[in-house]
């Protein structure tokens, strides 16, 4: 397949940070985007040089939108598989559809990871109060009861600390079709953003380690403390992941480091089919950011160089975090990336700032 030259236009689905990102990106190597959402003052298309605003499920402007560009790329994995399948008559449609209907499902995710003798916590489907029943009393407790389906930053879930919470616990997710997850003892939450590009080459960041507060990424901590045989498993791993998907973009992949002596060290949560929060270091740490990757990998260009010229701690704008922007705008080694939403609300990320220290330097995050 031939490479998409700089002055052609990328279509996005999706209007928000990342959509933000990754147009912003596209437009230094020289590419338009045109974003697609049905979102009203959407975040990325300030940025773009064209925008629908249209539903997901509007046959008709999915078909002129997909005719109006060379490549068609998404910033969130819930794309309806009907929405997938319009784009894909039009336009390649990049990553492929076999990733999103994997990522989309958690079960069929981790039956996926199983089949291909990755490591990840014990579960079990959920489809009814006796099969949590049956789940719990094989898998045991603590566990965390997850819908299947449309969950993110800790939505759609719920941790079971003793089998008497069964019930309630599936009230909480509205008896919606779920997987029971066996809760890990972990040391330590990884991530690896890995890239594959349309010749089946892959390149991999390097592993980063993730602190949460509420559910939410608060910060990532570039590289992670792992020693570097278990980085290069880390690696090995998302880039396996990615070539059985016949993978084409960057796409994150979250990890539990276990303790020495549990039997696999590394256990894999979830795959996210896209650009991710825990890569947002990369845009002043590396040569050539997540975004920039994603874009030549969809594009069929060479992928860039992963390395890092620095050491990085990524620091989520959450709600009224953003606000701190005039301390941050002072402080001496700090990037900030804000996207340009009109309202801070709980919860909600409003940006990110990237503190930068010379290699081997970063702060630790018990610090």
């Amino acid at each position: 397949m031939s490479a998409i030259a700089p002055g052609g236009r990328i279509g996005i689905l999706g209007g928000g940070q990342l959509g933000r990102m990754l147009a912003s990106a596209a437009a230094e190597l020289g590419f338009t985007c045109h974003i697609y959402c049905p979102d009203e003052d959407a975040p990325a298309t300030h940025v773009a040089a064209a925008a629908t605003r249209a539903a997901y499920e509007d046959a008709g402007a999915l078909a002129r939108f997909a005719a109006s560009v060379d490549v068609v790329t998404y910033e969130f994995e819930n794309v309806p598989a009907e929405t997938a399948r319009i784009l894909g008559e039009h336009a390649p449609v990049r990553p492929g559809a076999r990733a999103l209907a994997t990522a989309q499902d958690r079960f069929v995710e981790k039956s996926f990871l199983a089949s291909h003798g990755i490591p990840t916590a014990p579960f079990a489907d959920v489809s009814s109060l006796d099969a949590l029943e049956a789940a719990l009393a094989a898998i045991g407790t603590p566990a965390i009861l997850k819908t299947r389906r449309f969950g993110y930053d800790g939505k759609g879930q719920v941790t079971i600390r003793d089998a008497a919470e069964a019930r309630p616990a599936h009230e909480a997710i509205a008896r919606a079709p779920a997987i029971l997850e066996g809760f890990v003892p972990f040391e330590r939450e990884i991530s690896v953003i890995v890239a594959r590009g349309l010749d089946g080459h892959t390149a991999a960041y390097d592993p980063v380690e993730n602190l949460h507060k509420n559910h939410i990424l608060d910060r990532t901590f570039a590289p992670a403390s792992i020693d570097p045989a278990l980085a290069a498993e880390a690696g090995a791993i998302a880039a396996r992941i990615a070539a059985e998907l016949d993978y084409v973009g960057v796409m994150g992949v979250e990890m539990f480091v276990l303790p020495v002596g549990t039997g696999p060290r590394i256990l894999v949560n979830e795959i996210a089919p896209r650009v991710h929060n825990s890569g947002h270091w990369t845009m002043d740490a590396c040569l050539v950011s997540q975004f920039e990757q994603h874009i030549r990998a969809i594009c069929g260009w060479p992928l860039g160089d992963p390395a890092r010229h620095s050491d990085a701690v990524m620091t989520n704008l959450i709600g009224d975090d953003v606000n701190a922007w005039p301390d941050l705008a002072r402080e001496a080694g700090v990037a900030i990336h804000l996207y340009g939403k009109d309202e801070a609300r709980p919860g909600r990320k409003m940006g990110h700032a990237n503190r930068l220290y010379p290699l081997g330097k970063r702060p630790s995050p018990e610090a």
